[in-house]
C-alpha cells in the first residue's frame, strides 16, 4: 500500500528519452524546494524531443518522489504506451495538458500549478498588473482561461486551445497557472517569473494603494531587452543547468 514499485528505464529508453526525464524530474523537485507542489495535484509535462510522445508524473506520488524512471510515458490523447508500467495518470489533471500540447507543437513543455498567490491574481476580473519587472516578463506573452469545474469536460479542449493562442504564460481563472516552453528550463523559467509577479501583486495590494507601474512601451519591448541579456540564449537555457545542480544538491535521487 504504501510501497512505490521501483522501476530502472536509464540503460532501456533511448538517450533523448532518458534526457528529458531527468529533466523532466529536476522540474518537479524544484517545484517541492520552491515550495510550489500540491500534495499529489498539478502536472509537469514534456514531450519527448523528435516524437509525438509526452511524459508526466504517475498519479498518487508526491513530487519529492518522482524520478526519471517513474514518469509515464503516454501520447497526447492520454493513453499510457508502456504495457508493463505499474502507474497510472489523472486524467482530470491531463485535459489541460493534452490540450496545450496538441495546439503547440513547438513547445516542449507545459507546466501547470496551484499555487496561492496565483489563484488569487487570477481570480482578480483585473488578472495581472503591471507592477514589477517579473510582471513584465508574463505581460509581455499572457492569456487568460475561465474556470470551468475539474477538467474532465472534451469540450473545454478547444476553448483552453482558443484562450492560449500562442502566449506563454496563462492565468486559469479561479484555479491557477499555466506556462509553456521550448525547453523544460523555459517552462520553469516562465513559472519563476509570474509566480514572483503574482506574489509581489498579493503583496502590494496588502500594503499600499500608490503602486507605481511599469509603463506598457517597457512591457512591449522587455522581449529584446531579455535577448540581449541572454546573449541569444533563453532565461531557461541560461539559468537551468544552475537549477538542475540545486536539484542535484538537495535531491541527488531524481535522476535514478
Amino acid at each position: 500500500m504504501y510501497e512505490i514499485p521501483q522501476v530502472d528505464l536509464r540503460h532501456i529508453v533511448s538517450k533523448t528519452e532518458w534526457q528529458t526525464r531527468i529533466e523532466l524530474a529536476a522540474c518537479y523537485r524544484l517545484m517541492v524546494i520552491h515550495g510550489w507542489d500540491d500534495l499529489i495535484h498539478t502536472h509537469i509535462s514534456a514531450r519527448i524531443p523528435g516524437t509525438d510522445e509526452l511524459l508526466i508524473n504517475a498519479f498518487g506520488l508526491a513530487f519529492e518522489e518522482v524520478t526519471a524512471s517513474n514518469l509515464v510515458k503516454i501520447d497526447v490523447e492520454g493513453n499510457i504506451l508502456d504495457l508493463d508500467c505499474p502507474f497510472e495518470i489523472n486524467p482530470a489533471g491531463f485535459t489541460i495538458h493534452s490540450a496545450v500540447h496538441k495546439a503547440r507543437h513547438d513547445e516542449q513543455c507545459a507546466l501547470h500549478l496551484h499555487h496561492t498567490d496565483a489563484i488569487a491574481v487570477a481570480s482578480c476580473q483585473q488578472g495581472l498588473l503591471p507592477y514589477s519587472q517579473y510582471a513584465a516578463f508574463a505581460l509581455a506573452s499572457i492569456s487568460y482561461h475561465s474556470y470551468e469545474g475539474l477538467a474532465v469536460n472534451h469540450d473545454e479542449i478547444k476553448r483552453l486551445q482558443d484562450d492560449l493562442g500562442d502566449a506563454n504564460f496563462m492565468l486559469l481563472r479561479n484555479h491557477g497557472a499555466l506556462t509553456m516552453g521550448k525547453t523544460i528550463g523555459d517552462a520553469f523559467m516562465h513559472m519563476y517569473d509570474l509566480i514572483r509577479a503574482c506574489e509581489i501583486q498579493v503583496k502590494l495590494l496588502h500594503s499600499t494603494d500608490q503602486i507605481v507601474r511599469v509603463d506598457q512601451s517597457v512591457i512591449e519591448g522587455i522581449k529584446g531587452q531579455a535577448k540581449i541579456v541572454h546573449t541569444g540564449l533563453t532565461g531557461g537555457q541560461k539559468a537551468w543547468p544552475a537549477m538542475m545542480r540545486r536539484v542535484k544538491r538537495q535531491h541527488p535521487d531524481f535522476d535514478h
